[in-house]
């Protein structure tokens, strides 16, 4: 047996020895009654001794007891046998008590007559005397364990209910992170084909230029496949990052484009997901620069605003009105951009394309200003 495990029985014991204890004060405080059943008057040494021997042998008996409350539950699909199965235990283990507490007390010559001299006639006196008390304090040991057994059920219910709520939560972040590696991955061939497409055309007209457009896309590719298991990354690096694509366009369109950044210092160590400025550059190189022989110009913003993180990039192409795509935000680029950030941020985000007050198109990006990358959010 454990350390513990005696520990608990050794407590047990001295609660039934208090028990005892208190039984024999109450005898001794109200002898007079007694006189009355065994002619003389008790003795405090002799309640003592009798009360601090019948409680202990219940101590002895409480084991047993807890293992028919364990093994008999009073469960409502059972709850009619096992019910009569403690009633029955509870009769037996009464009259086994009360032999038990009977032999003691006549072997150390302490029975409460002692003119019974003899241990069967003590049986024949008092065998069946004061048995539902007896029947009580098997009573009050069984409605312990029960309570007990309940409480640690309750206990292990709320645990295993924790560890399922834990293991959903984990199975539906690791779906969601899924479902933005799908989307995310959805952005590379979307534009590799198009920067392909770019330096195939370049082939032709500058063979150097399209050289070095694919020297760039190298490093480009490199960058992409060093923060391809992130899913958001600070926002200078994905900066980094846009620029590396921003050079591949710049050898592409030569002056005919013009990338202006306007960024606050502090908002660089800001989390962004990754990968998430360039469908949107993409987007007004292609409807607000490609299409112009004289070119345009792109003004990346950011700034810390209210606890947010506020990204704008304009143009000053034609407007959405020029592209219906672009107008209502169904482009691939675009719907994915869309997709992710709600996937990651909920309601807790915004994201508008509207015609710029003097002309161009500006893409609004607002979402939590979070710097620590492990910090999950709630949506």
């Amino acid at each position: 047996m454990s350390k513990k495990r005696w520990t608990i029985f050794a407590l047990v014991f001295a609660g039934w020895l208090l028990v005892g204890l208190a039984f024999g004060i109450n005898d001794y405080l109200f002898s007079e009654v007694h006189v009355q059943f065994y002619q003389q008057p008790l003795s405090l040494s002799s309640v003592l001794m009798w009360e601090l021997v019948y409680w202990p042998v219940w101590a002895s008996f409480s084991p047993l007891i807890f293992f028919i409350a364990r093994r008999f539950p009073l469960e409502r699909a059972k709850w009619l046998r096992n019910f009569s199965i403690n009633i029955a235990a509870g009769l037996l283990i009464t009259i086994i008590h009360r032999t038990v507490y009977l032999s003691i007390a006549w072997l150390f010559y302490i029975a409460p007559d002692e003119s019974l001299d003899s241990l069967a006639s003590l049986f024949r006196h008092l065998l069946f005397f004061n048995l539902p008390t007896g029947f009580m304090a098997y009573g009050v040991i069984l409605l312990v364990a029960h309570v007990i057994n309940y409480y640690k059920r309750y206990q292990q219910e709320e645990v295993k209910a924790s560890h399922l709520k834990a293991e959903l939560a984990e199975a539906k972040l690791q779906i969601t992170e899924a479902e933005l590696q799908s989307l995310k991955m959805q952005l590379h061939p979307h534009f590799l084909f198009n920067t392909l497409n770019s330096i195939s055309a370049l082939l032709d007209e500058d063979a150097q230029a399209a050289d070095e457009m694919l020297a760039r896309l190298g490093d480009f590719l490199r960058l992409t496949l060093e923060n391809s298991g992130a899913q958001t990354v600070t926002l200078q690096e994905e900066l980094e990052f846009l620029r590396r694509y921003l050079d591949i366009e710049q050898v592409r369109f030569q002056d005919r484009l013009q990338v202006q950044f306007d960024i606050e210092p502090q908002t660089l160590s800001a989390q962004v997901p990754n990968m998430i400025l360039q469908p949107m550059i993409e987007n007004a190189i292609r409807h607000g620069i490609a299409e112009r022989i004289s070119g345009g110009r792109i003004e990346i913003r950011a700034r810390n605003q209210n606890a947010k993180l506020l990204l704008e990039i304009k143009d000053d192409g034609a407007g959405l009105h020029s592209n219906p795509a672009t107008s209502n935000g169904q482009g691939v680029g675009l719907a994915n951009t869309r997709a992710r950030l709600q996937q990651i941020y909920g309601a807790l985000h915004r994201f508008e394309l509207v015609n710029a007050e003097e002309g161009g198109t500006l893409v609004t990006l607002e979402i939590p200003f979070i710097v620590d990358a492990a910090t999950r959010l709630t949506v």
